[in-house]
């Protein structure tokens, strides 16, 4: 089935599965989110393996849920259910959610909070995926590795073949240019209502 599906949208692939119950479009429509998944399991479980296992048990969760009743905005329900999903987790292995404190917490805080409640409001999950790759490819790369990844900056560096001083400036005016470009997407959005 695969690329004859990319031009069509989330919502008709989702009006296809509920008029008639075949999972071949859910596979293609999870087949899209698989990275966002994995994504959102590694930021919660850090861990590679049990992120691709909660990847499985997702989807197995969504084909269920999906059966009973339908969703409107799939994107955002769907990473509602991965959050969930890998909280739950995380409460089974410690008995309670324990905060997990990074050597480098302090150097990252406040970027990190304005950064997460922008990735994490699901109204901006698209806008923030549109923005990024309206950045340049240096300030694209950097960003992703650093806030959607996780990585350090040593490690972004590595990874990149990028200086410290340039990953910084890029996170830095990658950072900036995004939230203008996420603020313009919203009030474009916003004027349109």
């Amino acid at each position: 089935m695969g690329d004859n599906y990319k031009n069509i949208s989330d919502q008709q692939l989702l009006d296809n599965f509920y008029t008639d119950h075949n999972n071949e479009w859910l596979g293609i429509l999870l087949q899209r989110y698989t990275l966002l998944l994995l994504g959102v399991s590694m930021k919660y479980l850090k861990n590679e393996e049990q992120a691709k296992d909660s990847v499985q048990q997702i989807f197995l969760k969504v084909i269920q849920e999906l059966n009973k009743y339908k969703v409107e905005y799939f994107k955002s329900w769907l990473y509602m259910v991965a959050k969930n999903h890998c909280l739950m987790k995380l409460r089974e292995k410690n008995g309670k959610l324990t905060v997990e404190i990074n050597e480098n917490t302090s150097a990252r805080t406040t970027d990190e909070t304005d950064m997460q409640r922008l990735v994490e409001t699901d109204y901006t999950l698209d806008l923030l995926e549109l923005s990024i790759k309206e950045l340049n490819p240096e300030q694209q790369q950097c960003i992703t590795l650093f806030y959607l990844q996780k990585k350090s900056y040593q490690e972004v560096s590595s990874e990149t073949g990028f200086s410290m001083l340039q990953v910084k400036s890029y996170i830095q005016n990658g950072k900036r240019n995004l939230k203008i470009l996420i603020e313009k997407k919203l009030a474009e959005q916003l004027n349109k209502k």
